[in-house]
């Protein structure tokens, strides 16, 4: 395989998102250079992008060769979490009831309910439909606001160092694209990470010392690779984050409101709340949800993701485990 080869190929998903062929040749790409889990990744953003119209004849064989290599991508994958849940404990008829509907409903053996909550890639079922929680249900949570002034302070130091903070949504040629309504690469919404894929950020952490014993003391969401994920969330003046659903429906999604100007507006399963500074906002990004700064300052929150207090201990160290075998899988 010739690197410039996949380079052309990445260029041109960039360009044309849809483009069947390319997704295909991208996938055969990875699949040659033996990752299989990307491979599959491209496999089926193919099949998606061919079930929105005609189907090119010369592409229906590449398309059923796609659809066989998701096939045993996916039993593969089955076979592999079964044996981590087992090895955890797990194994059938070891689980709660929750969470082996949560299995069926991930590996599209059963249809999830159609509910306020829509998370893009797990659900958990007979969970509370709440937009909001209030910040009184938290014991922890008036303690953590009496140190917004801190946080604050640390967070204004770094505000305007352009080469700390990103786009929230950033293009990354080794996933599928996705609908991004322009926030792909867009500084509009940009993040200074503090932890980010389960670990701290060198060289931001370290300029946040109260900040990061605040989080450390909370009951943050631990998962291999994937969080805790704290940051530094700028929405810039007149810009706007559109509707969109979060990855899980396991967590709670916490806002330290630090700079907020006149004009901003927070809306959650269509429920209008005001962040007002010193103050967390906590809520379900599992449900459709939106941003607004229609103010003249950049606004400016702390976020960080808690456990559900629904989930009990056994409920949590098993959704932990098949995030374990996610992040291990294919390497």
């Amino acid at each position: 395989m010739l690197a410039g080869d996949e380079a052309a190929v990445d260029q041109l998903i960039a360009r044309e998102p849809g483009n069947i062929a390319a997704l295909i040749r991208k996938a055969d790409l990875r699949a040659g250079a033996g990752d299989e889990r990307v491979a599959a990744a491209f496999y089926r953003a193919a099949l998606k992008a061919a079930s929105r119209g005609p189907i090119p004849g010369e592409l229906a064989g590449q398309l059923a060769r796609a659809e066989a290599a998701c096939q045993r991508a996916t039993q593969r994958f089955i076979d592999y979490l079964e044996d981590t849940l087992a090895r955890a404990g797990f194994g059938p008829g070891h689980r709660p009831r929750r969470f082996q509907d949560s299995i069926d409903i991930l590996l599209g053996r059963r249809p999830a309910a159609m509910t306020l909550q829509q998370p893009r890639t797990y659900y958990y079922p007979g969970l509370p439909q709440r937009r909001y929680y209030e910040r009184s249900e938290f014991p922890w949570a008036a303690e953590l606001e009496q140190q917004t002034g801190a946080i604050r302070k640390e967070m204004l130091a770094l505000v305007n160092d352009e080469t700390r903070f990103r786009p929230y949504l950033y293009s990354d040629p080794s996933k599928p694209p996705r609908a991004d309504q322009g926030m792909i690469d867009n500084p509009d919404w940009s993040t200074l990470m503090l932890w980010e894929d389960g670990s701290p950020v060198a060289g931001n952490v370290e300029h946040c010392p109260r900040t990061a014993a605040e989080m450390e003391a909370l009951d943050l969401v631990y998962m291999p690779k994937r969080a805790p994920c704290v940051m530094f969330s700028k929405l810039k003046a007149g810009a706007r984050i559109p509707p969109h659903t979060g990855l899980l429906n396991v967590r709670l999604v916490c806002h330290l409101a630090l700079v907020i100007p006149e004009g901003c507006m927070f809306r959650v399963g269509g429920e209008d709340r005001q962040w007002h500074e010193g103050e967390l906002l906590i809520f379900d990004d599992s449900i459709k949800h939106e941003a607004v700064n229609s103010g003249t300052k950049d606004r400016v929150v702390l976020i960080f993701e808690i456990w559900r207090p629904e989930l009990s201990a056994e409920e949590r160290e098993a959704v932990t485990t098949i995030f374990e075998a996610i992040a291990s899988y294919g390497g």
